[in-house]
């Protein structure tokens, strides 16, 4: 079966798109990084306070050591969190903090939030 799109046009005289096309458009522009919920945790939690260790993420957001290490590793990639590496005696100790990027893409994604409630509640 042939797929079909329709193409709105921005020529005067269009018809302008409807709320519900509007907040579907916005929510796309998401930050999908950020968006996923263990992701937005990690960020979350380093927004206010001023590091965190592993296990204290882990506890936080009761996830397991896997799952937790591929997200924060993603923000790793992004350069929204850095990660330190070190020993306490012989007991590796691994310590995230939120970058001035990561700051940046969270206040943008909340804004973004922000302003689809707005529109939602608005309709």
């Amino acid at each position: 079966m042939a797929k079909t799109s329709v193409v709105r046009s921005s020529e005067p005289g269009a018809a302008a798109p409807s709320g519900a096309h509007r907040r579907a458009a916005q929510a796309a522009q998401l930050d999908r990084l950020i968006h996923e919920r263990v992701r937005l945790g990690i960020v979350s939690a380093l927004a206010v306070n001023e590091s965190l260790t592993f296990n204290e993420l882990k506890a936080l957001l009761q996830t397991s050591d896997g799952n937790l290490s591929v997200h924060a590793r993603k923000l790793e990639d992004a350069a929204y969190v850095t990660c330190t590496k070190s020993f306490a005696g012989r007991v590796p100790k691994t310590q995230y903090r939120l970058t001035a990027a990561g700051r940046r893409a969270l206040q943008r994604y909340l804004d973004h939030m922000e302003a689809l409630i707005r529109a939602t509640r608005e309709r």
